[in-house]
C-alpha cells in the first residue's frame, strides 16, 4: 500500500466519544451490529511493509479514510501531509498544504485498509487465547485467507473482545503488519473527508511515485 509511507502533519485533530455514557454505549453496540462499510473510528496507525515503518493518525467513516501522516510523503510535487481515500468515489486525494494544492488520483485495491475483524477471503479462524496489544486486553487468533488469485496466507490477528475491534494484524508469510492504537469509536464529521476549501485541484491518471 504505497501511499502509506507518509507522516503526520503538525496539527492533529482530537476526536472523542460522544459526551454521554449512554450514547457511547449505544454507539459501540451500533458498531458491533453494523457492517464494515458503516464503522466509524479514529486511531493511531502504525504500518510496516518490507522493512519500512509508517505512522499516521487515522480517521475512518465507512469507506472513507483520512490519514494525517508523520513527516509527510516526498513526491515530485512536494511533501503531502494528508491523504484522503474515497473508495466510494474511487479517488485518493493528496493534500499539499504548503502549496494549497490537492492532487486527485484513481484509487487502487491496495488502498483498502483492513479494518474489519473478519478478513476478506477468510477460510479458517482459530482462537489461540488471551493476549495484549500494549495495555489493551485482546484475543489472539490465527486466520487463514485465500486471495482472489488463489494464494493462501496466514495471519495473527489481535481483537478487542469487548468492542470487537481489530487492534493488530501480522502476516506470517511476509514482512507486513498493521496496528491500530488508541482506537476511539466515534462519529466522524463529513468535512474530514473533503479537500480543503480554496485549494487548487489537479487530476492525474496514475498514482504518484514517491521520492523518499
Amino acid at each position: 500500500m504505497a501511499f502509506l509511507y507518509f507522516s503526520l502533519i503538525s496539527i492533529a485533530l482530537c476526536v472523542g466519544l460522544p459526551p454521554s455514557v449512554d450514547s457511547a454505549e449505544r454507539y459501540i453496540q451500533d458498531v458491533r451490529d453494523s457492517s464494515p462499510s458503516a464503522i466509524e473510528f479514529s486511531a493511531r496507525m502504525v504500518w510496516r511493509k518490507d522493512g519500512k515503518i509508517s505512522k499516521a493518525q487515522l480517521f475512518v467513516k465507512g469507506d472513507r479514510y483520512r490519514l494525517e501522516h508523520w513527516r509527510g510523503i516526498k513526491t515530485d510535487l512536494g511533501v503531502a501531509g494528508v491523504t484522503i481515500v474515497r473508495l466510494d468515489l474511487h479517488k485518493v486525494w493528496y493534500i499539499y498544504s504548503q502549496r494549497r494544492l490537492v492532487l486527485s488520483v484513481p484509487s487502487e485495491p491496495d488502498d483498502v485498509l483492513p479494518i474489519s475483524v473478519n478478513l476478506d477471503g477468510e477460510v479458517n479462524r482459530t482462537l489461540i487465547g488471551d493476549a495484549q496489544v500494549g495495555t489493551q486486553p485482546a484475543q489472539l487468533y490465527e486466520v487463514e485467507v485465500l486471495s482472489s488469485s488463489g494464494l493462501r496466507e496466514k495471519y495473527y490477528e489481535w481483537v478487542d473482545p469487548e468492542r470487537q475491534v481489530l487492534l493488530k494484524l501480522v502476516s506470517q508469510d511476509r514482512d507486513w503488519r498493521i496496528e491500530y492504537r488508541h482506537v476511539v469509536l466515534s462519529r466522524q464529521p463529513d468535512y474530514y473527508f473533503q479537500p480543503p476549501l480554496g485549494y487548487r485541484k489537479i487530476e492525474a491518471q496514475n498514482k504518484l511515485s514517491e521520492t523518499g
